[in-house]
């Protein structure tokens, strides 16, 4: 290609210097015809004036010897004292090519003459229009000449290049086609060009074929390490550094669902039950360091069995496989993971760490069917105890028999939990910001089994949402609040209880709370009702009608994890709440987020000139206590304020 453009930049030289020339010896034989026609014409006009006067050469003469207008475009006679008495102007336009031209030569000069007495001068300019239409067709000619001397060569090479290369083309894609064919069934590169099936085509290419062909092989390794590498990191889980649920699909897919060989083996589910407690009164780095030592207690357990593998499926859940280990032997696993989990409960000071569910697998068992099961298996180990495990044995999988039994468990535990009043109420203060602010002690519960072991709190209240019981578990809340506050006595203090937005948008449960609340009206001025901003926020005609019942009776309310929705001030000029309780997600690395300090002063200004205080949760260490401070917030709680405690 390079070689074809060199081509055409030659003869567009060669056409140009050729034009140049040719141009030039035309101008010139014009310079030299023009010069030559004009000294003729001097001579003649010299010549009939030399012996006249003026009174021989009248206008009428010269307008007769003039008549045809061939000779002469502009012809002046002048009297003795130089006056004009004749002009005769009569200029003819040149052609295009030959006015450039003459432009640029100036062939055509006014010409002069006078008589032998000096009594007649004439100034005259000649008509060159024959000599010009000469040279514009001379110019002409050499264009076209010259210019199919330079481009019919163009044209014809460029024919026989696209021939040329149509016919490279064409080789080059059958070579391509041969390699194809001796690598398509393989997944790798592995052939190289056959230099046999190469002879018909072109035998110079084979070499080039071969070097490219050791450059697609080292370039295929380059590209299946770098997408390992990648897969791999794809498929790491950040925090643990433990394969992901991508990665246990794939394991289990290929290893037990799909695999010829057989094989059996136990499936573990580990559910980290405080994940969400933690993230919210603590931060989210405390829930990641929370999820870490979880991982790895589990990886430290697994670690002791045979080809284990451990994952990291979502947020709160862990995935063992432990292949070749039957049911009995699972059951000393659970029983490990629950020992070391209530140890680091103790250390921790957590209601709870972690459930495990339990099933055994074999070949060919699908992975839908068995994450169901072990998912019922989990439900049933959280309706136990904290930190509680259980396998869902082969029995109870007979005909999916054991299908719905851990929500079933879950009913009877909460069923229980209610007919016996088995609750645990614990007590965390806030702190007032300044003398004049009301602060109060945010009840919390917990519930214990038949047994008195203490259930994971985050399941519980979960699973009673999920069974419709959350109502009957908030009035149980609210009368042993009530019971325990007249029995200590505590009519000076102020206290926040609980409710869920399911609660509050039930006009049973309001018209009962109403009358609850009546019944003990002494106390009811003491009760501060905490519902979260995204409940109240699903239903505000019902949010505003549990409001205003109330503040009827005395009490007041509390809007809790505040700026996590997407809350106007509409919403509070239409419900009135009294306080407003900051997400533990603002709390969190306030010292160095200043967006976050921003948020909050605004909400800050703008609640007080309503009226309603704001509070801070989650304060977990004293530069965030000082920067809440600084914002003037009206109180702070958290673990660094102090630590729930029972009453």
């Amino acid at each position: 290609m390079a070689g074809f453009k060199k081509l055409i930049f030659l003869q567009l030289s060669l056409w140009l210097t050729f034009s140049l020339i040719g141009t030039f010896f035309f101008a010139s034989s014009f310079d030299s015809a023009v010069s030559k026609a004009q000294r003729s014409s001097q001579v003649m006009v010299t010549q009939y004036i030399q012996n006249k006067t003026m009174e021989n050469v009248t206008p009428e003469h010269i307008r007769q010897a003039l008549a045809s207008g061939n000779v002469f475009s502009t012809f002046i006679v002048r009297d003795f004292n130089g006056d004009t008495v004749l002009n005769i102007n009569a200029p003819t336009p040149l052609p295009f090519l030959t006015n450039i031209i003459e432009n640029s030569i100036n062939a055509i000069r006014p010409q002069f003459s006078v008589n032998i007495a000096k009594d007649i001068k004439i100034e005259f300019v000649i008509n060159a229009q024959s000599q010009a239409q000469l040279l514009q067709q001379a110019l002409l000619l050499l264009f076209v000449l010259t210019a199919l001397v330079a481009f019919i060569p163009i044209i014809y090479m460029k024919a026989i290049y696209k021939r040329l290369n149509r016919n490279v083309s064409i080789t080059v894609a059958n070579a391509v086609d041969v390699y194809i064919t001796q690598n398509q069934v393989t997944e790798s590169i592995e052939n190289e060009f056959n230099t046999s099936k190469m002879q018909a085509l072109s035998a110079e290419l084979a070499p080039s074929f071969n070097r490219l062909a050791h450059f697609l092989k080292s370039k295929q390794e380059d590209i299946q390490t770098a997408a390992q590498s990648i897969k791999q990191e794809a498929y790491k889980d950040v925090i643990t550094g433990l394969g992901n649920r991508n990665m246990f699909v794939e394991y289990y897919e290929h290893q037990i669902e799909s695999t010829s060989k057989k094989s059996f083996g136990t499936l573990a589910m580990i559910r980290c039950s405080e994940l969400q407690v933690i993230n919210q009164t603590r931060g989210y780095q405390k829930g990641d360091e929370y999820i870490k030592s979880v991982s790895d207690i589990i990886k430290h357990v697994s670690g002791t069995y045979t080809g284990s593998q451990t994952f990291r499926l979502n947020s709160s859940d862990f995935a063992v496989i432990l292949p070749n280990v039957p049911t009995k032997e699972a059951e000393h696993f659970g029983e490990t993971l629950q020992a070391r989990f209530t140890q680091f409960q103790q250390n921790q000071e957590l209601s709870s760490v972690a459930n495990t569910g339990i099933v055994p697998y074999e070949t060919g068992k699908p992975l839908g069917e068995l994450l169901s099961v072990v998912d019922n298996a989990m439900s049933m180990a959280q309706s136990k105890q904290a930190n509680a495990w259980h396998i869902q044995r082969e029995s109870d999988l007979v005909n999916n028999v054991g299908a719905g039994f851990g929500n079933q468990n879950w009913r009877k535990v909460i069923h229980d939990v209610i007919d016996s009043k088995r609750v645990s109420l614990m007590m965390q203060n806030i702190m007032p910001i300044g003398k004049n602010v009301k602060a109060y002690a945010e009840i919390q519960a917990r519930f214990k089994t038949e047994e008195g072991q203490m259930l994971p709190t985050a399941s519980f209240l979960a699973m009673a949402e999920k069974l419709d019981m959350a109502i009957e578990i908030d009035k149980l809340i609210i009368d042993s609040s009530l019971e325990l506050i007249k029995s200590r006595n505590f009519t000076e203090k102020f206290f926040g209880i609980n409710v869920t937005a399911s609660s509050a948008h039930s006009d049973q449960f309001v018209i009962w709370l109403e009358r609850r609340l009546l019944k003990d009206a002494n106390i009811a001025s003491k009760l501060v009702f905490e519902v979260s901003e995204f409940g109240l926020q699903q239903n505000i005609k019902a949010s505003k009608r549990f409001i205003d019942m109330v503040h009827r009776v005395g009490a007041r309310i509390t809007v809790e994890r505040f700026g996590v929705g997407l809350t106007s001030f509409k919403f509070f000029r239409d419900l009135k709440p009294d306080f407003i309780k900051m997400d533990a997600s603002y709390t969190r690395g306030l010292e160095e987020d200043k967006n976050n300090q921003y948020f909050m002063r605004l909400m800050v200004d703008l609640a007080h000139r309503i009226g309603v205080s704001v509070f801070a949760e989650g304060v977990e260490s004293q530069e965030e206590k000082h920067i809440v401070e600084t914002l003037c917030l009206d109180g702070v709680q958290g673990y660094y304020i102090e630590k729930p405690k029972e009453i």
